[in-house]
């Protein structure tokens, strides 16, 4: 059953530090219970520990590690007849960056660590490093799509 309306695009308004509206959606994102302060210090002090650890700045650390993380093909499952078939489909830009916050968020959740800011800081730097959970999550997502490369002839 389709929708009647299409679902409007809400704007993201950019967060105070660094005018960054990818920050802000990753703040929303990390949030639990509506403790949107909470979530907003423990980005900034993964930020402050990613610019004493490292060498380059914090937000040109996290861009790199979200767009390493970003799926360009995903896998959906379409049946046919009596057989469902994972077909590989090309991931919209929206999607590609909401699905690499995911992955990045609970790679660092199941970090093993102290704070979650310091677990943050360590996911991103290793994404950044084209390592980690989420990167490996990534070219999970990555093979099976090569795998299933066969079914790409059925469309959505």
């Amino acid at each position: 059953m389709a929708r009647r309306n299409k679902a409007q695009r809400r704007t993201v308004v950019p967060d105070s530090r660094y005018g960054s509206k990818q920050v802000s959606m990753f703040v929303n994102r990390m949030m639990k219970a509506g403790k949107k302060s909470v979530a907003t210090r423990i980005m900034y002090d993964a930020f402050d520990i990613m610019a004493k650890k490292g060498d380059v700045d914090a937000i040109e650390l996290f861009s790199k590690a979200l767009r390493n993380v970003s799926p360009s093909v995903e896998v959906k499952p379409r049946r046919v007849g009596g057989a469902t078939y994972q077909v590989p489909i090309e991931v919209l830009p929206s999607r590609r960056e909401a699905l690499a916050m995911r992955w990045l968020l609970a790679a660092a959740r199941s970090r093993s660590g102290k704070s979650m800011s310091e677990k943050l800081a360590g996911e991103l730097m290793d994404a950044a490093n084209n390592s980690g959970g989420a990167m490996k999550k990534r070219e999970e997502v990555h093979r099976m799509a090569e795998s299933n490369r066969a079914f790409s002839h059925y469309r959505f």
